[in-house]
């Protein structure tokens, strides 16, 4: 029998993303109102997803070309809502399947994030987890009265002292403290919560939180660590990490190195789940797909300027300033998002210009190219799990609709089940314990 892998969603904050596209009903105008996310969320429970991650960015991008006009003319990434909130309803609307929120830590105080997130954990009855992040924009930043943010290796510095402080938080009540005890009269063991004093070089909190336990103990933590600084991270404290390395080989090797780096620091490599990010294309036959295929690849040409735009927001790179029939400049850097810098300029190799680049860029399946009908695709995902080691797939569908919810959920991922790639239920209740069941 083959390994089974597990399965998640990585979720644009905001369903305007997809307004303009057709199969997307009246988005544009119905933004506000979480039906489609609460749809899904119940779609991708009956296909026993493992979770549903809510990316998420407090801030109106400005990076291309300097004006805010590109983003808001075509909802690049606003308006989004508060991802707590969002969490909160699809918990309401589910019973099993896990939601891991992004709030970043220059954002939320420690006290106020431990309390927010084991929140989560007890309404959802242990299904929560915590996308950590340190934030990519000078742009968020300034706007909660920063001048920007800390330079890239220091912010990851800052959060290992964020991790020590929060899980410290979560750790000040013991498990038995609530012993709601009619006879005694006594809810909570006194003995048994306890203050924290944490004090360190740029955090601090008394504690104990106020809020209780979290049913899980501590929240499932995800990461998505590219440079050599954030695999470390990711490795110390993720219990699944968000994954972008292109092709099969590199998907191996940022696997490898970042299980090694697990147990350097004295953890089990087999805790941390890495999930390599997707966008399948998915056709009723190899003829429909090839034809879809060529027109993401047509599309993302037709829509370059914005996708630069979005890309410019996660960097902090004004591409507008470039000229797009030049060579990438190999010297560019970036105080955001490495990863995806590091992606564009590997498919620039050998003198592509800009346009070519992002083209290939925006055209393709992320980690691995996926194309073809769902028992081709449940092929192609199963051989590449085969070689990678492990430990499953995150589909990052840039223009969600109910029509490219359904086409995973109800046609892709039984073709995965039916080859026992994938669970037919959730053997468990809590969402630590279902990342850990294989």
């Amino acid at each position: 029998m083959p390994h089974p892998f597990h399965l998640g969603w990585f979720l644009q904050g905001s369903s305007v993303q997809a307004w303009g596209e057709p199969w997307t009903g009246n988005i544009g105008q119905e933004w506000m109102q979480p039906d489609l996310f609460v749809d899904m969320a119940r779609a991708l429970e009956r296909a026993c997803f493992d979770y549903i991650l809510l990316e998420d960015s407090s801030y109106v991008g400005e990076a291309y070309g300097g004006s805010r006009e590109i983003y808001l003319k075509n909802g690049l990434s606003v308006p989004r809502q508060d991802p707590s909130v969002v969490a909160t309803l699809l918990f309401a609307a589910t019973k099993r399947i896990g939601v891991c929120t992004t709030l970043a830590t220059f954002t939320h105080h420690p006290y106020l994030l431990a309390r927010i997130i084991a929140s989560l954990d007890q309404v959802s009855a242990g299904r929560a987890g915590w996308n950590m992040v340190t934030g990519s924009s000078d742009m968020a930043a300034r706007n909660y009265g920063l001048d920007g943010l800390p330079e890239h290796d220091l912010r990851y510095d800052m959060a290992d002292e964020y991790m020590a402080c929060v899980n410290a938080l979560w750790d000040s009540w013991e498990p038995g403290a609530i012993v709601a005890d009619r006879e005694s009269g006594v809810l909570v063991d006194h003995t048994k919560v306890h203050t924290v004093d944490f004090k360190g070089k740029w955090y601090s909190s008394r504690g104990p939180l106020n809020s209780g336990p979290c049913v899980q103990g501590r929240p499932v933590i995800a990461q998505a660590g590219g440079s050599p600084r954030g695999r470390q991270f990711a490795a110390t404290h993720g219990e699944t990490i968000v994954a972008n390395p292109k092709g099969i080989a590199a998907m191996k090797a940022y696997r490898d190195d970042v299980r090694a780096r697990a147990a350097g620091v004295g953890r089990d490599p087999d805790s941390i789940k890495v999930l390599f990010l997707v966008n399948p294309i998915i056709g009723e036959s190899a003829e429909h797909a090839e034809m879809r295929r060529l027109e993401r690849i047509a599309n993302a040409d037709r829509k370059i300027v914005q996708r630069l735009a979005h890309f410019s927001k996660v960097t902090n790179i004004d591409f507008g300033s470039m000229d797009l029939d030049k060579p990438i400049d190999d010297s560019l850097r970036t105080n955001g998002h490495q990863q995806n810098l590091d992606t564009l300029k590997r498919l620039g190799a050998g003198g592509k210009t800009l346009r070519q680049a992002f083209t290939d860029y925006s055209g393709t399946g992320l980690s691995v190219d996926l194309c073809g009908t769902v028992d081709t695709i449940a092929g192609q995902m199963a051989e590449a799990m085969q070689e990678v080691g492990g430990d499953g797939f995150l589909f990052s569908m840039g223009d969600v609709s109910r029509r490219v919810v359904a086409e995973v959920a109800d046609g892709l991922v039984p073709a995965l089940q039916a080859r026992g790639l994938v669970r037919r239920g959730y053997d468990h209740a809590t969402l630590r314990e279902n990342l850990l069941a294989f």
